[in-house]
């Protein structure tokens, strides 16, 4: 496998070389044992260890095996899967535009059942509105210098969106009170879209939570991230996309999530918020 271009991936793949060189270490073997039980070269185990050859899936299993740690396999596999595709930068996804973008993610929408997200700067894509998600598109569109697609890229946001009514799905959604606050688009579109958030709530598949300012937290805010059920996580950065399916770090955003939902207020005292917000707007 070819080295990476992107020094995240590659990060990735040091760090997975790592993992593997303190599992022999903590296994007593050196390298040339490690070899033997694997039944390869003995340069074949340096240059997985340097980062220099990507193992594969059953290189991984036969290392664990080796040194009797075949539980680890699961995690370690996973994060040799997405070491490419870990740290994706925006400008590569946006280069023919956004539409293709929102697109993409209607696959892994529908398999989903149950979805968590969490949101510290804007409203959630399946719950903003038309006006909303085209002053939002709109300014992406502009800082990435991306292809202007945006009405195509607003209307396919909408439409994957069709899953938030499907009863077989649930939503739990928790937002940061300034999201509440930061202005996207004119006071119209911020009125609309506030407004919309207020009747969320009759959904019956939809929890929304909103943390206020005041709250004592024990978790500081985090970048925006949205957990698919219990198997993959995806993270919002300035710069790239992260995706995350290592069990073991999925199980940290789950915690994450359960750890912010504690700080979050429902029902009347988010309608509250949201209505609260709606008046700053004059």
């Amino acid at each position: 496998m070819p080295t990476s271009p992107s020094s995240s991936a590659q990060a990735a793949r040091e760090a997975l070389a790592e993992r593997l060189r303190e599992m022999r270490l903590d296994a007593g073997l050196t390298v040339e044992a490690l070899a033997v039980r694997c039944g390869w070269n003995k340069s074949k185990s340096s240059r997985i260890e340097n980062a220099k050859t990507a193992p594969s899936d059953a290189d991984i299993r036969v290392w664990c095996l080796a040194c009797e740690a075949p539980d680890q396999a699961a995690d370690l596999i996973a994060a040799n899967r997405i070491a490419d595709s870990l740290y994706v930068q925006w400008k590569r996804l946006h280069r023919t535009g956004l539409r293709r973008i929102q697109e993409s993610y209607v696959p892994l929408y529908e398999q989903t059942r149950h979805f968590r997200i969490y949101c510290s700067r804007v409203v959630p894509g399946f719950l903003q509105t038309e006006a909303y998600a085209t002053a939002l598109l709109s300014s992406v569109a502009a800082f990435r210098q991306s292809p202007n697609d945006v009405a195509d890229a607003v209307a396919a946001r909408l439409a994957r969106s069709h899953v938030i009514r499907d009863g077989s799905r649930r939503f739990a959604m928790l937002v940061e009170e300034s999201v509440l606050r930061y202005r996207i688009g004119d006071s119209e579109a911020m009125a609309g879209q506030l407004g919309h958030l207020l009747s969320v709530n009759s959904l019956p598949s939809v929890s929304l939570g909103v943390i206020p300012f005041e709250v004592t937290r024990s978790l500081w805010p985090l970048e925006t991230f949205n957990v698919f059920d219990d198997r993959q996580a995806a993270v919002e950065l300035l710069t790239a996309q992260v995706t995350v399916t290592a069990p073991g770090e999925v199980a940290m955003y789950v915690k994450a999530f359960v750890e912010l939902q504690s700080h979050a207020v429902y029902g009347a005292r988010a309608r509250s918020l949201i209505t609260a917000a709606i008046d700053a707007l004059g």
